[in-house]
């Protein structure tokens, strides 16, 4: 992912307001953020625990907006995290890494559609981890404090791949 800047950032936004985008907190670090490791840029709302926000360069060309050009228009979604809870011995893994958690390590995010759909109230849904980290643990750059990813026979590119696949899957499912 290339580095970027606040107003891209907000701009990007396809499933809330102009207004909305324009009160969103962002990241603080987006200056330090190693973005030659990451695949899109997510990060929670410290304000508001149940929202978190994702922003990303569709690889696709399937996907509205999508090219297979590096540098190509950004996508950004506002998620809620489906109320969880606490102090379950469960196990749930990630739809976009395959890495599993324990407890509330994996959320349910619910993406308003863009559009029409989404002013009618449609949403999509994703298991993802909690803390965003997706891109970092498909590479080995972070691990699980618990739980742990599959053994693969697929490349660590080959695994990108597939988690912008399946991330470009559900940007699909926002915009149509």
């Amino acid at each position: 992912m290339r580095s970027l800047v606040e107003a891209e950032i907000r701009s990007s936004f396809v499933n809330c307001t102009k207004g909305e985008a324009a009160r969103l907190s962002l990241p603080r670090d987006l200056g330090d953020r190693a973005w030659a490791d990451l695949d899109f840029l997510a990060w929670p709302d410290i304000s508001a625990p149940d929202r978190a926000y994702l922003v990303t360069e569709p690889v696709l060309a399937a996907v509205p907006g999508g090219s297979d050009e590096p540098g190509g228009q950004l996508i950004g979604m506002a998620l809620r995290l489906a109320a969880q809870k606490r102090g379950l011995l469960h196990r749930s893994m990630c739809s976009l890494c395959l890495t599993t958690h324990p407890g509330n390590g994996v959320s349910l995010m619910t993406a308003r559609k863009a559009g029409v759909a989404g002013r009618q109230g449609n949403s999509v849904g994703l298991y993802i981890c909690t803390d965003l980290a997706c891109s970092l643990y498909v590479r080995g750059l972070k691990k699980p404090h618990t739980g742990g990813r599959l053994d693969e026979t697929l490349s660590v590119e080959e695994q990108v791949e597939r988690l912008r696949g399946k991330l470009d899957g559900f940007l699909t499912k926002i915009l149509t």
